[in-house]
């Protein structure tokens, strides 16, 4: 059996917060949680000083949100998303501006 660590490259530092907003019951959210259970620590890890907030709220659609200097903000829909496919979203905003 192949084991493999995850790692998240440093973000941007224009990267100023990350947010993930999510159903706690939804099929659609279902990555969303898996992500936050499974690689939510090692992204923290690899950027510490980076806020990630996780919101939570009952029937809304999966969504990342993240806000740059001087308040410009991208945001790309969730849904039905895999923790991988999550993964690639966050790295690809990032590397953004």
């Amino acid at each position: 059996m192949r084991l493999s660590v995850l790692r998240f490259a440093r973000l941007n530092p224009s990267i100023k917060e990350l947010r993930l907003h999510l159903c706690q019951t939804g099929e659609e959210s279902k990555g969303v949680r898996d992500f936050v259970n499974t690689r939510y620590v090692q992204l923290k890890r690899d950027n510490p000083s980076l806020p990630i907030l996780v919101r939570e709220c009952s029937g809304v659609q999966p969504r990342l949100w993240a806000r740059y200097e001087l308040g410009k903000e991208k945001s790309v829909t969730l849904t039905n998303a895999t923790a991988e496919d999550i993964s690639k979203h966050i790295e690809a905003l990032g590397k953004a501006q």
